[in-house]
Formats: C-alpha cells, sequence, structure tokens
C-alpha cells in the first residue's frame, strides 16, 4: 500500500528546511508544504470526503495547486486538475462526468467555478493564490493508504475526437514516473531549481515539474501564464538549473527582445515534450543560450514520459530518443503487427505508467488497449539502434492525390528559412485531390517574408507533392494549454 504523497512526507523529513515552491518572493518550504496540505486533508475529511472520491482543481500555477494537490492525495482522494481557462459548461461536464464531491476555485477568478458547482449541485471552495485559510477538522500529516492500482489522479484529454474521456493514472502511474524522471532523464537533487512554467493541470508540468520536484526535494519556481521576457528574468533572478517547457516556449524565449542580454548561465538541463521539437529552433537555441535540449515524448495516459533522450547516452536531436525504465514501445500497422524497423506504423505502449483506463468507458479503454498495448494514435519511425522518431499524428496525416503528406516535415522545411517564427501545415479539402497541403505562418519580430517566397523555400526542398499550395500569414498560431500548437484549429483565411 502507497500513496503518490509518500514522497511529499519523505521529503519533508529528509529536508524539511529546503524551499519546495516558490511564486516571486512568496517560498514555502517542505515542511510548511507538508503541514498546510495535511490540513486541507484534515478539512476534506471533516467535509465528508472519503478515500476515492473526486476532488476537482481549476488554478494555475500558484502556490495553493500544490497545497491542495497534495492534500487531497494524502486525504486519499483523487485529484482532477483542470484549465482554469475552461467555461462553466465545460467545468460542468467534467463536474458530472467523473461525479465529483468538491470543487477549489481561485478567489477572484470564482465566477464559472461557482457557476459550474452550482449546477451540479456540489460544494466549491475558493481559496487565495498563497492556499487556503481557516480551514477545520484534524490534519492529517500522513497519507492514507492507497493501492498501487488505485487511482491518484484523474486528467481529461483534449477531446479532439469527440467529448473528453478521463484518463485514470494509479499511484504507481504518477510515482514511478516521477521517480524515473528523476533518477534518470534529469537527475534532480535537492540543489535544483526547477522553472514551474508547464500547467500543473497537464500531465508534463504535474509529473516532471511538481511531483519530480517534491521527490528530489528540489525547488519549483512558479510562473501563473508563461510569459516569455519573464521566464528569462526568472531563469536569472532564482538561478534555474533546469528548463522544462514545449517548443512554442523555447521559440518565444529565442526570439524574445531581451534574448540577447539574458543571463541563462545557471542554466544545466533543459527537457522539450507536448510536441514534435523543430530541429532549427532546438539547434538556434542551444547556440544562443550555450546549453542542451533534450527531447522526450508521452502522454496523458502514460504519465506522460514514454520515450526520451536520456543523460549517458548518444543525443539525437529529431527523435524522441529511447524508451524510458519500466516502459516499453512498438511500431505496429492497423493490424496490430510489428512493422519493420525504418517503416512508419503506429506506436504501442505498454509499462508502468499506463493508465488503468477512461473513467467509466470501458469501450473507449479497450478501444485504446486492445491488447494490453496502449495505442497513442501518433506515427513514428524507429531505426536499428532503436530510437523512435515521430512522424505526426494519425489524424493529422494529410492525403493528397493519394499520397501521404506529414505536416511535421513540411514544417521543419518551413522552420529553416530564417523568417518563420512558428508554422502549421494542415489539410485543406480539395474537390479533384481529396486534399490539399496547406501551411499558417507566423514571422519573426520586425522580419518580412511574402508567402510566395516561403512557397518557393519549401518546393526547392521536398518532393513537389508535399510542397504548401496555399501559404498565409498570421500573427500568431492557435495553442493549448501548454502552448502547443493546435493544427486543427488552423484554417485557411477562405474557410473562415
Amino acid at each position: 500500500m502507497s500513496s503518490l504523497a509518500d514522497n511529499l512526507i519523505a521529503s519533508a523529513e529528509k529536508h524539511g528546511n529546503r524551499p519546495a515552491v516558490q511564486l516571486d518572493e512568496y517560498v514555502l518550504s517542505y515542511d510548511q508544504l507538508l503541514h498546510r496540505a495535511g490540513a486541507v486533508a484534515g478539512d476534506l475529511r471533516a467535509r465528508g470526503v472519503q478515500p476515492g472520491d473526486r476532488v476537482g482543481l481549476v488554478l494555475p500555477n500558484v502556490p495553493a495547486f500544490p497545497v491542495l494537490f497534495y492534500g487531497i492525495l494524502l486525504a486519499g482522494a483523487v485529484a482532477v486538475p483542470m484549465n482554469p481557462l475552461l467555461k462553466a459548461r465545460e467545468v460542468e461536464y467534467y463536474l458530472t462526468d467523473c461525479g465529483m464531491a468538491l470543487i477549489y476555485g481561485l478567489s477572484g477568478d470564482e465566477d464559472t467555478v461557482l457557476s459550474a458547482a452550482s449546477t451540479v449541485g456540489i460544494p466549491a471552495v475558493l481559496v487565495p493564490h498563497l492556499g487556503p485559510e481557516g480551514l477545520s477538522g484534524r490534519p492529517l500529516l500522513a497519507a492514507t493508504d492507497r493501492a498501487d492500482d488505485d487511482t491518484a489522479v484523474i486528467l481529461y484529454t483534449s477531446g479532439t475526437t469527440g467529448k473528453p474521456k478521463g484518463a485514470e493514472l494509479t499511484h504507481r502511474n504518477m510515482s514511478t514516473n516521477a521517480a524515473t524522471t528523476v533518477d534518470t532523464l534529469i537527475e534532480i537533487g535537492p540543489e535544483d531549481v526547477i522553472m514551474g512554467c508547464l500547467p500543473l493541470f497537464h500531465v508534463f508540468g504535474l509529473t516532471c515539474g511538481l511531483n519530480a520536484a517534491v521527490r528530489a526535494a528540489a525547488l519549483l519556481t512558479l510562473i501563473p501564464r508563461f510569459d516569455a521576457v519573464q521566464a528569462l528574468n526568472v531563469v536569472a533572478r532564482d538561478n534555474v538549473t533546469v528548463f522544462e517547457g514545449v517548443p512554442t516556449m523555447y521559440a518565444a524565449m529565442l526570439h524574445s527582445i531581451e534574448a540577447d542580454n539574458a543571463d541563462m548561465s545557471s542554466l544545466r538541463t533543459c527537457i522539450t515534450g507536448g510536441a514534435a521539437m523543430p530541429v532549427e529552433v532546438l539547434k538556434n537555441f542551444e547556440r544562443t543560450f550555450a546549453c542542451e535540449i533534450y527531447e522526450g515524448y508521452g502522454l496523458s495516459e502514460t504519465a506522460p514520459i514514454a520515450c526520451f533522450n536520456q543523460p549517458g547516452l548518444e543525443r539525437r536531436p529529431g527523435t524522441i530518443g529511447v524508451p524510458v525504465r519500466g516502459c516499453h514501445l512498438r511500431i505496429v500497422d492497423d493490424a496490430g503487427t510489428d512493422v519493420p524497423d525504418g517503416a512508419a506504423g503506429e506506436i504501442a505502449i505498454q509499462g508502468e505508467n499506463v493508465m488503468n483506463g477512461y473513467w467509466n468507458r470501458p469501450e473507449a479503454t479497450a478501444e485504446a488497449i486492445p491488447d494490453g498495448w496502449f495505442r497513442t494514435g501518433d506515427i513514428a519511425t524507429r531505426d536499428t539502434d532503436g530510437y523512435y522518431t515521430i512522424v505526426d499524428r494519425k489524424k493529422d496525416l494529410i492525403i493528397r492525390g493519394g499520397y501521404n503528406v506529414y505536416p511535421r516535415e513540411v514544417e521543419e522545411v518551413l522552420y529553416q528559412h530564417p523568417a518563420v517564427a512558428e508554422a502549421a501545415v494542415v489539410g485543406i479539402k480539395h474537390r479533384e485531390l481529396g486534399e490539399e497541403v496547406g501551411a499558417a505562418v507566423a514571422l519573426k519580430p520586425g522580419v518580412q517574408a511574402a508567402s510566395h517566397e516561403l512557397k518557393s523555400f519549401v518546393r526547392d526542398r521536398i518532393a513537389a507533392y508535399k510542397y504548401p499550395r496555399e501559404i498565409w500569414l498570421v500573427d500568431s498560431l492557435p495553442k493549448g494549454p501548454t502552448g502547443k500548437i493546435l493544427r486543427r484549429e488552423v484554417h485557411p483565411p477562405s474557410s473562415n
């Protein structure tokens, strides 16, 4: 019997006086974090919340988040983090879908939470940025016993193919992936300072940021909402040693007006995931800031990290590395049969990090895990050395006149153009070809480039059937909560 919260208890016992969480000048030590989380756990018990009950969290990256998150776990309940940008109707869906017992929201930004909770008929508790005050009940400083395979967290998928589904991540899933991150990937220790700009309600920030920091007794310094200039300043101010971000964050920092003057000398490791990192962005960031970026891969359903360019092994930019400890990958065809090395197929994953399933959706679970291997929907290749390279999302594949076009390949070429800051390649309906290749492009500040110039640039570098016949310039591209570019929301001007 164990709990993900045991990591906090262990770190508080060994490193109670060390800083755990920081937001600007406000700092919580590990001892303070444990005691405040314990008070939350006692308050939940006094409110009638029982082990296994679901409790919602609708907060940005503020100290209240880790206090509440670990308080929920100490009480033996299940944490359900949600994006604070959700509307009331969306929150209502989550509350109803998993039968939440209670929901936490942020004081001063409570309209959505109060409205949703009132409609569903459950209690809503509002807390200030720094954490709850005036709690009742006896504090719980020991974790409620939970089985390794009991659900610790429910994370809702983005719902690109229908209504969002709640991925049930167990205490084993979350604990082992945090341990793998600390021990073998980032190699974090108590002296490290981790940048907390990835949203904690997302699996990347939750596992590799918060849970990994707590496991290692490191400091997590928070940014409530990512801003490139602020991120550069916090790295220098707090001597950040580990930066974790998605590709658009790296691009934004690289192209920031403060990039040339930024002090990034404290950084020892950068990691990226959530979307494919354009090789040109990776190379330019490393050259500008004299650091190394390690690219990895994972999903909400795998807690998240499944594959990684790992310290001690050859780092291959453009790949997602090799499977992490306790995780196995295969490349399979539609029938679930392994494909040869070098051939494209769907990534299938098995291991200690794979979810129990989707909450109350046995059919969706059986479809996603038909034979003990989780089907990711991502297309990749594996080379003879066991390194994996993402080709694209299975559902993002463009079929132009019978030929397969993978958007990422075309985007990589666009990123090589010196004027391009961001690019998204999408399929456009075509009467004769089925689909045509199109691209939305955001240029770097103060730089000019015409659409026809970009089109010629790409045409000269890839096969004729792949280059985008239509390119349109935009100020910025639509992004999800982590900063990942959302291709599904990219449309040519003529279709708007």
